[in-house]
């Protein structure tokens, strides 16, 4: 099958920004190239013998991304470019000029996996990939092992190390963790091997949730899949067949659209809500997730472009959360709130 490809002129500055964008139309699977000479630090964690000759890095990008012949490409084309226009408006965005052509099909699920290594999250926390042999571990380390698939969350971008950090930070002994959007999984098992009493990761999509059940068994942990208990069209949970609370659990619904699922996984319940997606779905989860935190609980949110952060904050603000902290990496924005 052959992809239509998008080139998209611009600067190394704006790329972040667009990438995001791009993510939140919907659009998936991005290359980035430019000239910007990687570190030492990035160097380690690829297992690079060597520094690549690059041409002299002048600021510029290309970003390319993939659309089915069968979609409405004029349609997509309109909504980038409405993008740029708004990206341009307090960053130099570069030429904004999108070159066509054609690729054929390649194996864009398991190509990157080879430069996905092993790497620290901070001095005790490693994350490896499940293909990968660890040569450097230390006798305190708390090692994750991962397959995100095609599922978000591998713990390198970011986001989810400033979720991680903030998991860190916040969770006791006693918690009872819900991770909104779990993706692979990886901040609910870390929450778990943090040694969280109670996790539930909830996500929309089917393929994430069998993801993350993988990884949790890779991870020599007890796992329960709640599934088979719900009816995911219609957001009803039937047929539960559970006695009482299980350590580790994975399912598939919509939290944010459906109040019968916030029911189900429990209201006033959870000492810590985590969530590492989209600024836009923090803002909508921020409207309905007091419903399941207890009182003095944390709501810790992640994914959150810098562009998105005043938005994030009023949201927060205006639905009786009171900001603790918020912590920055590189582009990117992280909220630790609780219910005032």
């Amino acid at each position: 099958m052959k992809w239509i490809k998008f080139t998209l002129e611009t600067t190394t500055k704006a790329v972040d920004l667009i990438s995001n964008m791009l993510g939140d139309l919907g659009i998936e699977g991005i290359e980035i190239s430019d000239n910007v000479p990687i570190t030492e630090q990035e160097r380690l964690q690829l297992f690079i013998g060597f520094l690549p000759e690059l041409e002299k890095d002048d600021g510029t990008a290309k970003v390319s991304f993939y659309i089915e012949p069968n979609k409405d490409v004029e349609t997509v084309l309109k909504s980038v470019k409405e993008g740029l226009m708004e990206l341009s408006e307090f960053i130099e965005v570069g030429s904004g000029k999108i070159i066509v052509s054609e690729t054929e099909d390649k194996d864009w699920i398991n190509n990157w996996k080879q430069f996905f290594k092993p790497f620290r999250i901070d001095d005790t926390i490693v994350i490896k990939p499940t293909w990968e042999l660890l040569t450097d571990h230390k006798e305190n380390d708390l090692v994750i092992e991962i397959d995100p698939g095609t599922s978000f969350g591998t713990g390198s971008h970011e986001t989810t190390k400033l979720a991680i950090l903030g998991l860190k930070k916040y969770l006791k002994p006693d918690s009872v963790i819900l991770d909104a959007g779990s993706g692979s999984g990886i901040l609910s098992i870390i929450a778990k091997k943090l040694g969280a009493k109670e996790v539930l990761g909830i996500d929309i999509d089917p393929i994430a949730t069998n993801a993350a059940l993988e990884n949790a068994r890779v991870n020599n942990l007890s796992v329960v899949e709640l599934n088979s208990c719900i009816d995911i069209d219609h957001g009803l949970f039937v047929n539960l067949g559970l006695s009482e609370a299980t350590d580790l659990c994975f399912v598939t619904g919509n939290i944010i659209e459906s109040d019968g699922i916030r029911s189900y996984i429990g209201k006033k319940k959870y000492d810590i809500v985590v969530a590492n997606i989209l600024a836009d779905v923090i803002i909508s989860l921020s409207e309905v997730i007091n419903e399941n935190l207890k009182s003095g609980g944390i709501f810790i949110s992640s994914g959150i472009i810098n562009t998105k952060e005043e938005a994030v904050r009023a949201a927060l603000i205006r639905n009786s959360f009171e900001i603790l902290e918020v912590v920055k990496m590189g582009d990117w924005v992280s909220f630790v709130a609780t219910i005032a």
